[in-house]
């Protein structure tokens, strides 16, 4: 395994300084933020763009791979997080285009991961979406097969807010929803697993990475915290409203031990690439360093 981070908290530095940091910091892999270098979607931790993808050359992404490199660096695949289900068709379109560009990027930079969301309306069920996402996702699959890429999919359900309730943004957050996935597009698509997901859906972790191991392509290190008074307030039927607190790896519910347990079991050794979304350590790019090399600490024995 490779201990990495999500490029995403610093939109302010440029990609090399962010290398520069992280390899002298005893990290090994970067996992790169790629939303459109124009502006766009600016929702919290979304909007970073430290590789402009639009016209991107082979020999400009072979200049990237390399300047990396020297840092002791790699990719671990390009990161775009958008909504390719949203109910606004206009929207749609844009974000699928730039989807597919981030897929193109990688394929001429020999990335064989580019990480994504299904997506999803949240006026619709679950079965509504799903019939969506068949046509409208299966040429993306397609166009990253072409472009020698592996299309994955985070398990998150992308409801922290109020304009994204009561469905949530994305639909590939249960099993249910993963054995669809699986069936529909087989080994062209993977996971890209964040553990933090699962425990306020309590949904069982040791039986969730027994059941989709191998079919983890890339890993997200996200701890939560469950805010049992926010809980006992709002309810479950608040979807997480009011009690779902993004944490860094050690400072929430998640059970690293057996995390990682059930990851060897399974022979995943890919990256694992820390999601910094804990506000306590928002701020100033020292600040989110410093919670970065928290979240290292508390990793870092069991990456080998």
């Amino acid at each position: 395994m490779k201990l990495g981070l999500l490029t995403a908290p610093f939109e302010d530095s440029n990609l090399e300084d962010v290398a520069e940091w992280a390899g002298s910091n005893e990290f090994s892999a970067l996992e790169i933020a790629c939303w459109p270098a124009s502006g766009g979607e600016k929702r919290r931790y979304a909007g970073t763009s430290h590789i402009n993808v639009d016209g991107l050359t082979a020999e400009q992404g072979s200049e990237i791979i390399g300047q990396l490199a020297d840092k002791g660096i790699e990719i671990s695949g390009l990161g775009y997080y958008p909504n390719p289900l949203h109910a606004d068709a206009d929207h749609r379109d844009e974000v699928i285009g730039h989807l597919k560009k981030v897929i193109t990027a990688a394929g001429l930079m020999g990335i064989d991961v580019v990480n994504t969301f299904v997506g999803g309306d949240r006026t619709l069920n679950f079965d509504q979406n799903w019939t969506r996402a068949t046509d409208i996702i299966t040429p993306i699959v397609r166009h990253a097969e072409e472009s020698g890429v592996r299309l994955c999919f985070e398990n998150c359900p992308m409801i922290f807010s109020y304009d994204e309730w009561p469905g949530g943004h994305n639909i590939a957050y249960s099993p249910k929803a993963w054995r669809r996935i699986f069936e529909k597009w087989g080994d062209a698509v993977g996971m890209n697993f964040d553990p933090s997901h699962l425990i306020w859906q309590f949904i069982d972790q040791t039986r969730f990475i027994k059941e989709f191991g191998p079919r983890m392509a890339h890993v997200h290190a996200k701890d939560v915290m469950i805010d049992h008074d926010g809980l006992y307030e709002n309810g479950v039927m608040s979807t997480g409203m009011g009690w779902q607190v993004p944490r860094l790896c050690g400072l929430g519910d998640v059970n690293w031990p057996d995390f990682f347990s059930g990851l060897y079991r399974a022979g995943y050794d890919g990256p694992v690439i820390i999601e910094h979304e804990d506000r306590l350590f928002e701020g100033p790019d020292e600040k989110v360093k410093r919670g970065f090399l928290l979240a290292r600490d508390v990793l870092q024995p069991f990456i080998k």
